[in-house]
């Protein structure tokens, strides 16, 4: 929630805007992890978007990383799932072409799962199969 306040709601069209004011602002709150480079960051991240909104569309950009299919995984267990693959690095390394700062493979992959991009329920989990049908 101090997160989700600080940076209004996650709207890169406001946060593309900031400046100095802004990051001085985040800078003083003590809800956040108040670090400049990651406040930075999350500025030129919301640039960087942008660009890629209007260029192609962000989903569209996401999404040719897997033909627009969600990848089904079939982990039997947490020691299975990976902390990130080829798919994360390579997305990774194009979000870093793009302007993106503080997306390495493994926060790209965590991204990856939170989205639905991939799908690591462990095969066990009631939500694997419900998952996979919405692909």
């Amino acid at each position: 929630d101090g997160f989700r306040a600080a940076f209004e709601g996650f709207d890169p069209e406001r946060i593309a805007g900031w400046g100095e004011a802004e990051v001085s602002r985040c800078l003083a709150d003590p809800g956040i992890v108040r670090h400049r480079g990651k406040i930075e960051a999350t500025i030129g991240n919301a640039r960087a978007f942008l660009e890629i909104e209007e260029r192609q569309g962000f989903s569209e950009f996401c999404w040719a990383y897997l033909d627009g299919v969600p990848l089904q995984n079939s982990f039997a267990s947490m020691a299975d799932v990976p902390a990130q693959t080829p798919l994360a690095q390579q997305m990774s390394k194009d979000l870093k072409a793009a302007g993106f700062k503080f997306c390495g493979p493994t926060i790209t992959y965590a991204w990856m799962q939170a989205c639905g991009l991939v799908n690591d329920h462990l095969i066990g989990c009631p939500r694997h199969a419900a998952v996979a049908k919405l692909a």
